[in-house]
């Protein structure tokens, strides 16, 4: 399965690696840095490289690259998902997953790793079950260690390893019982000049945290389950109930995780309607203009909302790679900041709330190299933005009820759209 895995930061440099089964030499990364510099973006590198004796897959989390070496085929989805639990394990241990707390942590992410994989095989991934294995680490904590010699390393085997339910410990007790469910989408957009939508889909997942005593039974319903498509469930969900009524039903596990994960394409929020698409948001006016032999250019951008079902549009950022030949911008927003950076010509915007009696507009000119000729293509206008309260595919929770305890808990549902890759041409 897995026998190696490397951790490359943004300069290119193996800052970490981890053998299971031998050492694997760091000269195989060779064909991984090639990848590297042949991609025109960091997400672009390819997830899966071939070598001659190897395979490399990788993913890019927090600017840092999880490499993988393969030595026999395996599915590549399993070492993906995989390398995407060693991250959120991270995360939730560390706070951040970055190159410094990870070298800050040296010795928990070794403990972490020895335990998430046996002999290159996945073992315990579930948070649960690791932090009864081995401690987070605290400041005290480190003290005493660093005095005494000794490690995080837990002397029993967690209760939830032998049960059937594995992701949940045994004797959970709390004063407060309570379970928020986060639905979290992300809308990914090509708009193209006229205004017109290429594509557009929607990545949405539902995040939990669940404090409740004893072993609770918990069943979520949707008022439109058949939205939902290409879904990913956490092992807690009962699949075949999900197949017979659409309802999830789970016993789950202490703490925050991740219940599930979907795809909502256009096609399956009008399935009669071909020509129909997810409701885009946003809408940009733009007039971005060069002339030839001119070396002044002119630049106009307005943003509004659309089809926001009332709910306000906050958070907005706004970036656009502007072409070589521009040497600096005057622009003059109405709403924010701008900054132009001369060097990688990148200009941005943080525009903030959109308030729709007010719409947020830059305008001014740009600044070409005398002589040089019109830019090919016009830039790419890049937007983030957040929308509270509203699930842009229309997804709503019915009701969440609970069964095998007595006590009523505290519910809460919250609902959240941003920007995915969300891109506007012009």
């Amino acid at each position: 399965m897995i026998h190696s895995l490397f951790l490359v930061n943004s300069s290119g440099d193996i800052f970490l690696e981890k053998h299971w089964k031998s050492v694997v030499s760091r000269s195989v990364c060779d064909y991984f840095f090639e990848a590297q510099e042949r991609a025109s973006e960091p997400e672009n590198v390819p997830p899966v490289i071939p070598t001659p004796h190897h395979y490399l897959i990788s993913v890019l989390r927090h600017r840092i690259y999880f490499v993988a070496v393969i030595q026999s085929e395996v599915p590549p989805l399993f070492v993906i998902e995989f390398l995407h639990r060693v991250v959120d394990t991270f995360q939730d241990y560390f706070g951040v997953c970055t190159e410094a707390a990870i070298k800050d942590n040296v010795v928990v992410v070794y403990e972490l790793l020895e335990e998430m994989l046996d002999n290159g095989f996945p073992l315990a991934t579930e948070s649960n079950i690791l932090k009864e294995l081995i401690k987070p680490p605290t400041i005290l904590r480190t003290v005493v260690n660093t005095i005494t010699g000794s490690t995080n390393v837990g002397e029993q085997l967690p209760t939830g390893q032998l049960s059937v339910v594995p992701w949940r410990r045994t004797g959970v007790k709390y004063t407060n019982n309570e379970a928020y469910f986060d639905v979290v989408e992300e809308i990914d957009a090509i708009i193209d000049k006229s205004g017109s939508t290429i594509t557009a889909e929607i990545q949405g997942v539902i995040d939990a945290c669940v404090k409740l005593t004893g072993m609770p039974d918990l069943t979520l319903s949707f008022m439109n389950p058949r939205l939902l498509d290409d879904v990913s469930f956490h092992p807690c969900v009962r699949f075949k109930r999900w197949e017979a009524e659409r309802i999830l039903s789970f016993i789950p596990p202490d703490g925050n995780f991740r219940l599930l994960s979907y795809h909502v394409s256009s096609q399956n929020l009008h399935p009669l309607r071909s020509t129909s698409l997810v409701a885009i948001p946003v809408y940009v006016k733009h007039n971005i203009t060069f002339r030839e032999g001119s070396s002044q250019g002119r630049f106009e951008l307005t943003l509004g909302p659309k089809q926001t079902m009332g709910k306000g549009v906050e958070a907005v950022l706004v970036n656009s790679q502007l072409p070589r030949g521009v040497l600096n911008t005057n622009l003059n927003p109405s709403q924010g900041t701008y900054t132009f950076d001369p060097v990688t010509k990148l200009l941005t915007w943080d525009v903030g709330k959109i308030n729709p009696q007010k719409l947020p507009s830059l305008k001014g000119s740009m600044s070409l190299q005398a002589g040089a000729s019109k830019p090919d293509e016009n830039p790419t206008i890049n937007i983030q933005f957040k929308i509270q309260q509203s699930a842009l595919s229309g997804l709503k929770v019915n009701r969440l009820d609970m069964y095998g305890e007595k006590y009523k808990p505290f519910k809460g549902i919250k609902y959240m759209t941003k920007a995915g890759k969300f891109q506007v041409r012009t």
